[in-house]
């Protein structure tokens, strides 16, 4: 049986929802109730919440807590207020296309609906559930690409704390593990935010699978020195044609991995797909300088230095091996296999 983590990185409570602030990972497991969308917005703004499927889930949480909070006010007012609710939530996180799709689908034809608070609720405690089997999927698909005696690098954090349970790259990992495959994991720091220092390595040693954290600036190292033999890592958005946008430093692995001849793996769910933009019309998202100026509450940079901090990076499909989804393990062409998957 796949092993999911005891971890609940997200809960509806009857008009209340219930996070792990990741923020305090590591050193302390705290829950945070979030009674309000103001206090939704701020928990995906300062990373509380993170990882493209639980932001996806945590969206369409969210409408349900304000359709919830104005359940008492008239059916056009309610509409009114779900659907200004949504164009915040938009704004939050612009490369992650999980948000996006799970707002859309919780307000599709909401003006029409007879109990618009009754239908959010549903629609979104459904897309909850649906993130739970969507990721024991990919799990038992990407497993099978893993051999006994793996060594497998993977970046910042993809397992239950950026899902609802198990994850994506992560839960692969996990699936292989307690299928009782010998796996090794290299986890990389994730600067700046060392999501896979804080949070990736929190997951695998409560899963008690052999794992070591090395610098960013290591990997090129590891692979040459036949560390290596695989790499999986997630996505916040892919393209029709295969373009991957993940976390920042992900197009550098892709890049050496190519160099050493070493399979790299994209796992994401379908609702990660964007099949309707294009490479130029994807913003990346910049976020405050003070995340590489400060580590912690300490300055590490001199003061007035200039600080480009992007989010997220673009891996072009020449450069992936194969993506692994919930509907099975796309393989190039992917302009032809990706549009197949969606048939």
């Amino acid at each position: 049986m796949v092993c999911i983590l005891p971890l609940k990185s997200i809960e509806w409570l009857d008009g209340t929802i219930r996070i792990i602030d990741q923020n305090k990972l590591p050193e302390k497991l705290v829950y945070e109730e979030l009674k309000t969308l103001k206090d939704v917005i701020d928990a995906i703004k300062d990373m509380k919440v993170r990882g493209a499927p639980l932001l996806g889930v945590t969206a369409a949480l969210a409408l349900a807590l304000e359709g919830f909070n104005n359940r008492g006010l008239k059916r056009e007012e309610i509409i009114k207020k779900l659907k200004e609710a949504g164009k915040k939530l938009l704004k939050t996180r612009p490369t992650a296309v999980n948000l996006k799709w799970a707002i859309e689908r919780v307000l599709s034809g909401i003006d029409v609906v007879r109990s618009p608070v009754e239908v959010v609720i549903d629609r979104a405690l459904k897309i909850y559930r649906e993130d739970i089997e969507v990721n024991r999927r990919i799990g038992l698909n990407g497993q099978t690409l893993i051999e006994d005696g793996d060594a497998i690098l993977t970046h910042c954090n993809t397992g239950s704390l950026a899902t609802v349970s198990l994850g994506t790259a992560l839960g692969v990992i996990i699936t292989a593990h307690s299928l009782g495959k010998r796996v090794r994991v290299l986890a990389t720091e994730t600067r700046p935010k060392l999501q896979g220092a804080r949070l990736t390595m929190f997951e695998l040693k409560m899963e008690g699978i052999d794992a070591t954290l090395i610098p960013d600036t290591a990997v090129g190292y590891v692979m040459r020195i036949g560390k290596v033999k695989k790499v999986i890592v997630g996505a916040d958005r892919i393209l029709k044609d295969g373009t991957t946008y993940n976390k920042i430093g992900t197009y550098q692995i892709a890049v050496l991995a190519k160099h050493h001849g070493i399979p790299f793996y994209v796992a994401a769910p379908t609702s990660t797909f964007d099949l309707k933009s294009s490479r130029e019309e994807v913003k990346i998202e910049e976020r405050d300088w003070h995340e590489v100026a400060f580590i912690g509450d300490k300055r590490i940079a001199p003061e007035g230095v200039k600080i480009l901090n992007p989010a997220f990076d673009e891996t072009p499909p020449e450069l992936i091996s194969a993506i692994i989804t919930e509907k099975g393990i796309v393989y190039p062409p992917y302009n032809k296999n990706i549009r197949n998957l969606f048939k």
